[in-house]
């Protein structure tokens, strides 16, 4: 059994979570505030504490010190309905062993207050930066995004390397500069490179610099982004483009600290951490072997995933009106019908093709509310060649259908008498009706194929 410390001005919530914790055998103590927290704690010493950062009189982060002295450097679990990324941010740098968003379910909080219960060897908090991070475009509330701010202000906190994983248009460069921003190489520079639109045979002189007459056209010495970066963070995006020589220098330039620019002898040291980003599937082009296994781990040491747009649709009325106020107009000039219809849609190019449409629709309504139909079509899904992604409209397809709530058995047959009608009318379209050629073209035989079209009414066609 152990002791248990709820400082929250709202009487159910210490209610709840004391039921919660003396249902597992712990014992109790309530405050209403931070004064009274610290009151207690002068002949009181709890095993952990759970302190609300909206508190009447002295705020939850602004006592949070003081509690942890008084307490004997107790395990403290913020609790917050402020669940943005400053409050992320300043609850690891206040040292927190653990924040929460109200409202949180049981297990949430019970595991918690487990994990902060049980036995460790140490509990090491990692100052971060001085400055202030802006959302920058990252707003949300949504538990997915929530695990984001957390993981953006883990990483700001550490020094090793971040592989950011995304789908295009899901803020992996927003997340990127928040690491930055508030890391302790903020003061330094940001440099941020897309791998993907330097030329293959350029791309070794533009990441690591070039000596003056290195290669035709080179008239002058030039230092490469890598030692542009020094003192600060370089940012390789679409990092699953660098070309195999460049790879192999990248690894050398990150384990030894210093670059050889394109026709030097000489290397120069410089120091900067990278924090590189795809939306591709790197482990398994590691396993393709089209990029080093020993990069990757390098690139990888923390790994962050963003979820796509789709996966945190709560979040879209919010972000709407973050994007309408940056646009420069009402933040609340927007239907709801209109908000509505954004929530629907599948969002294959997330935030980026959110505040696209939005953007293109102020422009439409001339002033007015947003309504449904000022927003543009919805774009289809795009592999990374720009042709329509079939396999991902597919699998968003099957995923409505899953959570539509009914019970499904034939998923299957549905999915065939979906797509087989448009599949053989196109084939007879071409072979102008004759049955023969249409299946040699669809790997069918004759009778199946005419058997098929006659099922789908598709033979007097």
């Amino acid at each position: 059994m152990a002791e248990v410390l709820i400082v929250d001005d709202e009487p159910s919530v210490c209610w709840a979570v004391s039921s919660l914790a003396e249902a597992k055998g712990h014992s109790t103590e309530v405050a209403a505030s931070a004064e009274e927290a610290l009151q207690k704690l002068e002949s009181y010493r709890p095993a952990a504490i759970i302190l609300d950062v909206r508190l009447p009189g002295m705020s939850g982060l602004e006592a949070i010190d003081a509690i942890r002295q008084a307490s004997g450097n107790a395990p403290v679990i913020l609790i917050t309905a402020f669940g943005d990324l400053e409050t992320a941010v300043a609850a690891v740098k206040s040292g927190a062993f653990e924040y929460i968003v109200k409202p949180f379910d049981a297990a949430t909080i019970t595991g918690a207050i487990e994990r902060a219960l049980a036995p460790r060897e140490s509990s090491l908090g990692v100052p971060l930066g001085e400055a202030p991070i802006s959302p920058d475009g990252m707003v949300g509330k949504s538990p997915s995004i929530q695990v984001v701010f957390k993981k953006i202000a883990q990483a700001a906190a550490a020094d090793a390397c971040v592989l950011i994983e995304g789908e295009s248009g899901s803020g992996k460069e927003l997340a990127a500069r928040a690491i930055h921003q508030h890391s302790a190489r903020s003061s330094g520079p940001f440099v941020a490179v897309n791998l993907a639109s330097l030329s293959p045979s350029l791309v070794e002189s533009e990441l690591f610099g070039h000596t003056r007459g290195a290669f035709t056209d080179a008239h002058d010495a030039k230092p490469g982004y890598l030692q542009q970066a020094n003192g600060g963070t370089l940012f390789l995006d679409e990092v699953a483009d660098i070309p195999a020589a460049a790879q192999v220098k990248l690894l050398r330039a990150l384990e030894h600290g210093e670059v050889t620019p394109v026709g030097g002898g000489q290397p120069v040291a410089t120091r900067f951490r990278v924090v590189s980003a795809t939306h591709r599937n790197l482990l398994g082009q590691v396993e393709a072997g089209e990029f080093r296994h020993d990069l990757y781990f390098r690139l990888s040491a923390f790994r962050l995933q963003l979820p796509p747009l789709r996966q945190r649709v709560d979040d879209i009325p919010e972000l709407a009106r973050y994007f309408l106020s940056q646009l420069g107009g009402n933040g609340a000039a927007i239907t709801s019908a209109a908000l509505e219809e954004l929530k629907r849609r599948p969002w294959y190019g997330n935030v980026r093709e959110l505040r696209n449409a939005l953007e293109h629709a102020q422009i439409v309504s001339m002033g007015d509310a947003i309504r449904v139909e000022h927003l543009p079509a919805a774009a289809p899904p795009l592999n990374t060649t720009g042709h329509v992604d079939l396999g991902e409209l597919i699998r968003a397809w099957a995923q409505q259908q899953l959570e539509n709530g009914e019970a499904i058995d034939d998923l299957h047959a549905r999915f065939l008498a979906l797509v087989e009608p448009p599949l053989i009318r196109a084939a007879l379209e071409k072979h102008q009706g004759q049955f023969v050629a249409a299946a040699k073209t669809l790997g069918m035989h004759r009778t199946t194929v005419k058997k098929k079209a006659d099922e789908y009414g598709l033979s007097s066609d």
